[in-house]
């Protein structure tokens, strides 16, 4: 049990001398040095657990030359971030791992383009050790202005730009958006549904490209009134569906690219008088699990592990940051989830 008190805070020098070992070795341990004989580490960790003593972070920032701190950055509005549950899974992966490595998570979001300035002027200022920035989309200058203040960085989702000839690869963990949206059509074709219409993502975002491209391979000649454009949010899945039912009333099955899209799609077959999945069959994607497994039916979705991709993410930066050889991106595969809807 730890012998502090709320009017003292043990020193360097105190737990050296509990450890019986020199200030150096203790300071070498703490801050995470190499060259110790692991019986003097156990010895120092048993003082410190004893002492209850807590490094200084500005001495430790000297020895180690890290912050101690990782910035996350996302390139969409707060309200955004605390609606979809896809932000708070990532994040939780993210969260995690930075702990099991004595980091903080830095929150940094984009309401518009003012803030593009002021993340960058906080990213080059010396706050943090590194970036991990997701959900970007095209014509975002963010991943150029990182580049350009040297910020070792790993993105979430595949690029829509492309390296330099001299430029290493762009380190980024993705899933498998394509081949999963070849899953989920495949499975609609083979319980015999023939017009299959496809709820798309934003048109700025490789991870919405990739799905429609993917939905393109199982149908290369489907009609284009069977796509509509959504925003990866509930609302525009229900102005989707309302707008693809309005086209082709006839359609027997959807495939929309993303959960929230499809809970937004089925409220609007249910208004219409539509069966899922006796008239319609649904598929999402992502395996949202507060979204999928509480529609009526529960959602057939695609998955892919959100959590664990953020886990990733943190891994590879810190490779960036120890120097590691190059970091090559990690696309990570996708399962389909059968429940009641198709």
């Amino acid at each position: 049990m730890s012998e502090a008190t709320s009017g003292t805070r043990p020193t360097l020098e105190a737990v050296a001398a509990r450890a019986g070992v020199s200030r150096a070795t203790v300071s070498r341990v703490v801050n995470g040095g190499a060259g110790v004989r692991e019986a003097l580490v156990l010895k120092v960790r048993k003082a410190v657990e004893e002492l209850g003593y807590i490094p200084n972070h500005a001495a430790r920032t000297l020895v180690t030359r890290r912050n101690g701190a990782v910035a996350v950055v996302i390139a969409e509005p707060e309200l955004r971030i605390f609606s979809d549950p896809f932000f708070e899974r990532q994040l939780r992966g993210i969260s995690r791992e930075l702990a099991s490595h004595d980091a903080q998570l830095v929150l940094l979001w984009v309401e518009g383009p003012e803030d593009h300035e002021r993340i960058v002027r906080y990213l080059g200022g010396g706050h943090v050790d590194g970036a991990l920035a997701f959900s970007l989309h095209d014509d975002d200058p963010l991943p150029g202005l990182v580049r350009g203040i040297q910020v070792p960085t790993v993105f979430g989702g595949r690029p829509g730009w492309t390296a330099g000839a001299d430029e290493p690869a762009t380190p980024y963990v993705d899933c498998d958006n394509r081949g999963g949206a070849r899953d989920a059509v495949r499975h609609l074709r083979a319980l015999g549904r023939s017009r299959v219409a496809h709820i798309a993502g934003p048109a700025d975002q490789t991870s919405a490209l990739d799905r429609l491209a993917g939905y393109r391979d199982e149908l290369p000649y489907e009609e284009t009134a069977l796509v509509a454009q959504g925003a990866f949010t509930e609302e525009s899945g229900a102005r989707a569906m309302t707008e693809l039912l309005d086209r082709r009333p006839d359609l027997d099955a959807v495939f929309a690219a993303n959960d929230l899209m499809a809970s937004g799609a089925l409220r609007v077959l249910r208004e219409r008088g539509l069966r899922v999945p006796d008239d319609v069959a649904l598929v999402g994607f992502d395996d949202m699990l507060p979204i999928a497994e509480a529609t009526e039916p529960p959602l057939t979705t695609v998955r892919q592990d959100v959590e664990g991709m953020g886990r990733l993410m943190v891994r590879l930066l810190m490779r960036l940051l120890d120097g590691g050889p190059g970091v090559e991106p990690v696309v990570t595969p996708t399962a389909l989830v059968r429940r009641a809807s198709a």
